[in-house]
């Protein structure tokens, strides 16, 4: 990977709306599968007494049983204080729960100390969110990543990124791209650049950087135009199918299969290069599994063990982290399966990055000369979102 110069656009400058990431606050509120929340939600709301309610529940300063909060743009949950709380369990919703893997958070803002509602306010079926990774130095892995769910922006090591949607506005609308940017590139590669390109060109040339994602800008139209091919089918293989209708699969008809049953409580991951193997547990064979797909890392942090570690980790007994299956998930194994196809993918895409050590780059200093650059302010903030209503504390109307 090229060195980045000091005079390359960071992402901060092409998309300028960014949210930081969700503090979540209590880790009981995600878990790999809904009927584990709905289980953690039943414990919770079913506790004998208040001592054992505030002890499952696990007060911060942000929250507690009894802080006022409005309800989650777009949710249908209610704003009277948890400790009056006795009804059934709010339906999860899908979360990237940092790189690579997509889990399940219960949308109570009672539950989520800091949940970012101008992210909320924006998902939708036509929205992407581009999820800075923290950066590390000479740590392997990309600077970027997209995902279609709502993420909350973790980052296995390292400071945390920032979250930048593709649209600030429902439906697809106003694209979170500095003013002027698409009509210069358009002009410059002499055909039209939708935001969805940019995005694409983002993820398949961002490059870790102190100052943040650096995104270097080709002169060149040809490395411009296989760059956003190229990035397009990264982003394809991140959402899983999400956009496309296309699950990712291996080319040559290669695919992981279970070779031999993972076992009901498996503790341990490892690989057998030799074999292409990965063995889960005692016993437990997935195979074929490309070499590739085992050592992708995000962060210097290998993506399969942190994977499995978020569904193997010990848990404190007494609490609600501690309610989980009991046994390996049929779900689990078929999300597994997936990931490694996603892993393999990836990493084959990302050895066909675009060469930018030879060719002629758009600076910022370009970019400052032909007045795109500094962003407004105005492109800095959340769009003003007028036309839904919002339910605040105690079932309050919200003015937004």
């Amino acid at each position: 990977m090229p060195p980045v110069t000091d005079d390359a656009p960071l992402l901060d400058d092409l998309m300028p709306w960014s949210v930081a990431p969700l503090r979540l606050g209590r880790p009981w509120v995600v878990a790999p599968d809904v009927r584990t929340l709905r289980a953690r939600w039943d414990a919770l709301a079913g506790a004998p007494g208040d001592a054992e309610r505030e002890a499952l529940f696990r007060p911060t300063r942000a929250r507690s049983l009894s802080t006022p909060v409005a309800a989650l743009p777009g949710q249908r949950t209610v704003t009277a204080r948890f400790a009056r709380e006795a009804g059934p369990c709010p339906e999860p919703v899908r979360l990237a729960h940092g790189p690579f893997d997509e889990q399940w958070l219960l949308p109570d803002h009672r539950l989520i100390d800091v949940a970012r509602p101008e992210l909320w306010r924006v998902a939708d079926e036509r929205q992407l969110f581009a999820v800075e990774q923290g950066y590390v130095p000479q740590a392997a892995g990309p600077a970027l990543l997209v995902t279609a769910a709502l993420p909350d922006g973790r980052s296995p090591a390292g400071r945390p990124g920032r979250i930048r949607p593709l649209y600030r506005r429902p439906g697809g609308r106003e694209p979170n791209v500095t003013p002027g940017l698409l009509e210069l590139l358009s002009e410059r590669y002499g055909a039209g650049v939708a935001p969805a390109d940019l995005l694409a060109w983002a993820v398949a040339a961002a490059r870790p950087a102190p100052a943040g994602c650096a995104v270097p800008l080709p002169a060149d139209p040809d490395v411009w135009a296989s760059g956003v091919a190229l990035g397009h089918r990264m982003t394809d293989v991140q959402l899983r199918g999400a956009r496309s209708g296309r699950r990712p699969r291996l080319p040559g008809g290669r695919r992981p299969y279970v070779r031999a049953a993972l076992p009901a409580r498996p503790a341990t991951l490892a690989y057998d290069a030799e074999d292409e193997a990965l063995l889960v547990g005692d016993g437990g064979r997935i195979s074929p599994v490309p070499a590739e797909a085992w050592d992708y890392r995000v962060g210097g942090v290998r993506m399969l063990e942190l994977w499995f570690g978020h569904r193997t980790s010990p848990a404190e007994p007494g609490t609600l982290e501690a309610i989980r299956p009991a046994t390996w998930p049929q779900e689990w194994t078929s999300d597994l399966l997936e990931l490694i196809t996603v892993l393999a993918l990836q990493a084959q895409l990302e050895s066909e990055r675009p060469d930018l050590c030879n060719t002629d780059l758009l600076t910022r200093t370009t970019l400052h000369s032909a007045g795109i650059l500094p962003a407004p302010a105005t492109a800095r903030r959340p769009a003003s979102v007028l036309d839904r209503e919002e339910e605040g504390p105690e079932g309050q109307l919200s003015l937004l």
